[in-house]
């Protein structure tokens, strides 16, 4: 692989209840355990988030991408994602939904986009076959 870009992040503290920060400064952010998980919930964010944010991104360049490739409009899309820790027979694991959405596409466009978008994420290629990534299409 040829890299054109590294980032570099640092945790400390206690883990999920600590602090995050990159190295050029430009993400500072305190971390805190869901209630969900036994936490207090408190004011910070973690990493589910920070995971699901950075995922939808991603794979929103690359839905703009495959859309430009192809000639067509995805203006007004967007891209949610849900990240899911939980449980299993051997520990702890993620699953993720991506709910795209992409005004006046109708389904089978938007659906055949979208797969090509999953194909070509950099995100979607680390996670396949490591963890459930339910692409969700909508439409008009």
């Amino acid at each position: 692989m040829k890299t054109l870009y590294t980032a570099k992040g640092t945790a400390e503290g206690d883990g999920r209840t600590g602090t995050g920060s990159t190295d050029d400064g430009r993400l500072e952010v305190e971390l805190s355990v869901p209630k969900g998980m036994g936490g207090d919930d408190g004011p910070g964010t973690n990493p589910e988030q920070l995971f699901a944010v950075g995922y939808a991104a991603c794979f929103h360049g690359a839905l703009k991408g495959v859309a430009r490739k192809e000639k067509e409009s995805v203006e007004g899309s967007s891209v949610t994602a849900e990240v899911s820790l939980g449980t299993g027979g051997d520990g702890f694991g993620l699953e993720v939904l991506l709910d795209v959405t992409i005004p006046g596409a109708d389904q089978a466009t938007a659906a055949d986009l979208v797969e090509k978008a999953h194909q070509m994420c950099p995100y979607s290629r680390a996670t396949r076959d490591n963890i459930d990534v339910t692409l969700r299409v909508n439409g008009i």
